[in-house]
């Protein structure tokens, strides 16, 4: 029995797709926190348990018999209590005798608790202590936070805001990092391992020859003169420091294939008839 936390969400909704394609769906267990949200999961013939970080007593329930868990981390964005909702998700699953955990962390949580990190950073350090075997995702931003539909923007106007300095992004879609944890929860050799999962290096001038070619209208960059406002500032500031350029392991040591190359990407965002052509 695998069983995935967090399961409604849009990443957990997406290994569902990929387990289901891997093993019997009965056989996939989904802890959500609603599981009037997760209704479909049901009729696909999965079992939906409510698993709510914040009720930690549903937990054990949740996670009773299964072999393997996924622990997608909780979106909760306060790291102090974020990382006691993780701690009481893994302490759920020793207790339910889980075989073994697989934790999305997320790249640098090894060695820095701070940001981002902090939460990840406790409970990879919570993992290793409990004693429970385990296996961690270090996952990257998602490509998803710059490829989005403020590209047909970008194209309709020529321009694409660039606030990097040019500098290249190692980022993932979530659909290959979906994959990878798929793979790992049905594979064996991966306990007790750690990986570090980016895609390959990729620039705004790239993603404004990508948006060239496929909309057949030319898109040229745009230096962004001022600080981007809010998430979207906090990550170009990132970038320029050098925050998203760390070259870590391709995921296709997991994948077995080539991560979606960035024209796939931006092909399957801006389809034709959303280009008016």
């Amino acid at each position: 029995m695998i069983a995935v936390s967090a399961a409604s969400g849009a990443f957990g909704r997406l290994v569902i797709d990929q387990l289901v394609a891997r093993c019997p769906a009965e056989r996939v267990v989904a802890a959500v926190r609603d599981p009037d949200k997760a209704a479909d999961l049901a009729t696909r013939g999965l079992q939906v348990r409510i698993g709510d970080y914040d009720r930690p007593t549903t937990l054990k329930d949740a996670f009773r018999g299964s072999d393997r868990l996924l622990l997608i981390s909780s979106p909760e964005l306060n790291s102090v209590r974020r990382a006691e909702q993780h701690r009481a998700a893994i302490d759920a699953a020793g207790l339910a005798d889980v075989g073994s955990i697989v934790y999305t962390s997320f790249l640098g949580a090894d060695t820095h608790a701070d940001g981002m990190t902090a939460a990840h950073h406790v409970t990879e350090r919570v993992l290793a202590e409990s004693g429970l075997p385990h296996t961690v995702l270090r996952h990257p931003f998602y490509s998803e936070a710059f490829l989005n539909e403020g590209l047909h923007t970008a194209v309709s106007s020529g321009h694409l805001i660039d606030g990097t300095g040019g500098r290249g992004l190692n980022t993932a879609l979530r659909s290959d990092l979906a994959e990878a944890a798929a793979r790992i929860l049905t594979e064996d050799g991966h306990s007790g391992r750690a990986y570090d999962f980016t895609g390959s290096l990729w620039t705004y001038g790239q993603l404004a020859d990508a948006l060239s070619r496929i909309s057949g209208r030319p898109v040229v960059i745009r230096d962004r003169p001022d600080r981007a406002p809010g998430v979207q500032g906090w990550l170009e500031d990132q970038i320029r420091s050098g925050g998203l350029e760390r070259q870590t392991a391709d995921l296709r040591d997991v994948l077995g294939r080539p991560s979606v190359p960035l024209d796939r990407a931006v092909a399957s965002l801006l389809s034709a008839a959303a280009l008016g052509k």
